[in-house]
């Protein structure tokens, strides 16, 4: 059994530092995504959308790879095509309009769907020796540090080259976009190495099997689904958080990577800490359900980074970036772990498709959404986020006289 902990532990560090590097990659990128388009000439609504079609192909596409993760078995292949696909990203240099720009975008989100429901299978089941809170928790703290560390490439990448009196053009974006290669490269090594380490994850997850999984998902799954749908559909992208600040002039070229940064180490200190309490919240209830009442703060939360955010206060807009850490943390972290709770393992990489499927609607629509509102009114968008939360957190209350 310590064997298996320890084995457990090992494959949790290492998936860590293959997402460490995989969100230097994508989450540097994506703090600058948004401006990026802007140089290349496309508006908000443009903006809105290719942010809302690529969360709607990363997301629901894993409808498609959580199934055949299942029935082929193949965790492990999906999961090496899928971070092979974050290749796109440096490939942003080349972009010179942002129809290019729009499909590498879009690309990444194709690679995240085909490998994060194999991914977090074979996370879930090492997660399974340690607590899936804290295995999730920590996991995601490690890929946070990338994800801070991937933005301040661009803030370091712009001061350099303008010298801090001039505003970023496409040649700055573009060489920021290429130093990217090296965490690629790193990247896939590491992803080598984990394999080697745990070929069949799976056989850590049966040492602890002890009753008879059902065959259907169950109904807090459901619930847990819904509520989600909702709590998404009214949560801002960052990538029209981003155009917003350059549109606005609230921060600079460099501060706007440097703001994402802060986000991300935000997320990266509550994922540890709400991956805890939510084990602490199962094993005090002795209740697979009892940790997912953390979820409160998620529409909470939200309604107010949609206020803060597209305000024209640099204050506001320092608070909008913690806040959107925070929630991102619990999204990756509870959102996650509690898919592993709540859905029996032969169903697993399915749960995790319907889950994300779900998740990707509701961030296509509301990221088509929002940037149309914003074009009209940003009172509209504002008002739009804020009934959208009020109606998931009346959603949470009911549902969680199930926990």
């Amino acid at each position: 059994m310590e064997q298996n902990k320890k084995t457990a532990y090992q494959l949790i560090v290492l998936f860590g530092v293959v997402s460490l590097f995989g969100d230097m990659i994508y989450e540097g990128a994506r703090s600058v995504n948004g401006p990026y388009l802007k140089v290349l000439a496309a508006n908000a609504a443009l903006v809105g959308l290719i942010a809302g079609v690529g969360e709607l192909i990363g997301y629901a596409l894993r409808l498609v790879s959580g199934y055949l993760s299942d029935k082929t078995k193949s965790y492990w292949l999906l999961t090496f095509l899928g971070y092979g696909i974050l290749a796109t990203v440096p490939l942003l240099a080349l972009a010179g309009t942002w129809q290019l720009a729009a499909m590498f975008i879009v690309l990444e989100r194709l690679g995240k769907a085909i490998r994060s429901p194999a991914r977090d299978t074979i996370l879930s089941q090492a997660s399974s020796q340690v607590g899936t809170g804290f295995g999730f928790g920590l996991h995601e703290a490690m890929d946070q540090i990338g994800a801070l560390s991937g933005p301040l490439i661009f803030t370091a990448v712009f001061m350099i080259l303008s010298h801090g009196n001039r505003e970023a053009n496409l040649s700055d974006y573009q060489k920021g976009y290429s130093f990217l290669w090296i965490p690629f490269l790193f990247l896939m090594g590491s992803l080598i190495l984990a394999y080697k380490r745990l070929p069949n994850p799976a056989a850590n997850e049966n040492t602890v099997q002890k009753t008879a999984e059902p065959d259907q998902l169950s109904k807090a799954f459901w619930q847990y689904t819904i509520f989600t749908f909702f709590a998404t559909l009214g949560f801002a992208n960052f990538v029209l958080i981003s155009y917003h600040f350059k549109a606005t002039g609230i921060l600079s070229d460099s501060q706007i990577p440097f703001f994402y940064a802060i986000a991300m180490g935000v997320d990266a200190v509550v994922a540890l800490a709400v991956g805890k309490f939510y084990d602490v919240l199962k094993e005090k209830r002795k209740k697979k359900t009892a940790g997912l009442k953390i979820l409160i703060i998620v529409p909470v939360a939200t309604l107010f980074i949609t206020i803060f955010a597209f305000s024209k206060s640099y204050v506001f807009a320092f608070l909008a970036a913690c806040l959107w850490g925070v929630v991102m943390g619990i999204h990756e972290t509870i959102m996650r772990s509690a898919i592993a709770d709540i859905t029996p393992l032969k169903k697993r990489g399915t749960g995790y498709g319907i889950f994300n499927t779900s998740y990707g609607i509701a961030m296509f629509l509301g990221s088509s959404l929002m940037g149309l509102l914003y074009d009209y009114s940003i009172a509209s968008l504002i008002t739009a986020s804020i009934v959208i939360e009020v109606l998931a957190f009346g959603i949470f209350l009911t549902m969680r006289k199930s926990f």
